[in-house]
């Protein structure tokens, strides 16, 4: 294949290389930065294509490594490894926001409208925030898991309807 053939199917499989970065990405302008780097890629490496290799495979390929990589540094960069001799880092108290007038307040807020439901939701619910699965809730209040389940939608859809303004 010479290189402007080379060049003509690259740029042949825009419209498809789209559709696959949007499917891997779910946003538009992340797509468009993967689509650009996978074009690049394939531009510098052409001599690594191999004629009887299927080239479009070997393009999904590239953009699909490109994608993988770029997760990894994303979540390689947000992990944090704390090297203290005794995990200082590791120990610290977090900060939940709640010290603040703000977080207070709110945290006030929301245990109110909490105490308001009736005990057929608030139960489950608070143990379900508070750790508990479904099968212990069920088990714990001798009900199906099913009705646990829509129990805790409905008393987390109530709060949220409460609560919508500290959205």
């Amino acid at each position: 294949m010479t290189p402007l053939q080379f060049q003509d199917e690259v740029l042949g499989m825009q419209d498809k290389l789209y559709t696959f970065a949007l499917s891997l990405t779910a946003n538009t302008e992340d797509a468009e930065d993967l689509l650009q780097e996978t074009t690049l890629k394939a531009l510098r490496n052409k001599e690594k294509f191999v004629d009887n290799v299927n080239f479009k495979g070997w393009m999904f390929t590239i953009m699909r490594n490109i994608f993988i990589n770029n997760y990894r540094k994303i979540v390689n960069s947000q992990t944090l490894v704390d090297k203290t001799e005794d995990l200082y880092h590791l120990n610290l108290p977090q900060d939940s926001g709640f010290n603040t007038p703000d977080g207070a307040y709110s945290i006030n807020e929301i245990n109110k409208v909490i105490n308001s439901f009736p005990d057929e939701y608030k139960k489950p619910f608070t143990m379900h925030v508070a750790g508990y699965k479904y099968k212990e809730i069920a088990d714990d209040m001798e009900l199906p898991i099913g009705t646990v389940k829509s129990r805790i939608f409905f008393a987390r859809k109530r709060l949220m309807d409460q609560l919508k303004d500290y959205r």
